[in-house]
């Protein structure tokens, strides 16, 4: 409930409960907030349990924490893996997907075996154009005197 508070501000919470409360009075609020808790503890456990009853045996082990979002996504993913996901994503190399990239962009060759699975003789030509298309990742040649450069909808 408390990870996130270190000791020194554990030290200084005490420290100002002592200045604001005395020590006379903090012993029977320390008490008292205690009870209060224990309190809405039972309450919160009675209301659970009168909410399993009213929803029926079909819900009888239906667990509180899966109304949570997070909770709810995380355990239909990650524990149903009727979708394959695991093996997406172990099959899945960002580093190497990356530096590919980065190779085209400057025009040097990957340096990946070709015959490796991550190498690009590996994989299946995935682009939409031809074979014999430009690639629009090189560098276009400058236009010729008097011509006019060509038009690119992107860059204006």
């Amino acid at each position: 409930m408390f990870s996130d508070i270190g000791a020194l501000e554990l030290v200084t919470l005490v420290v100002l409960a002592v200045l604001v409360f005395g020590p006379e009075k903090l012993p029977k609020l320390i008490q008292d907030v205690t009870g209060m808790i224990r309190k809405l503890r039972e309450f919160s456990e009675s209301a659970k349990q009168d909410i399993r009853s009213e929803l029926g045996p079909e819900f009888k082990d239906f667990d509180f924490e899966d109304l949570n979002p997070k909770t709810f996504v995380r355990k239909q993913l990650m524990e149903n893996d009727d979708l394959g996901l695991r093996e997406i994503r172990s099959s899945f190399d960002l580093k190497s997907e990356m530096a590919e990239v980065a190779d085209a962009v400057h025009g040097r060759d990957s340096g990946s075996p070709a015959g490796s699975p991550n190498g690009s003789a590996g994989r299946a030509n995935l682009s939409k154009e031809p074979a014999g298309a430009p690639d629009p990742l090189k560098k276009r040649e400058t236009p010729a005197r008097g011509e006019r450069p060509p038009f690119d909808a992107d860059a204006t």
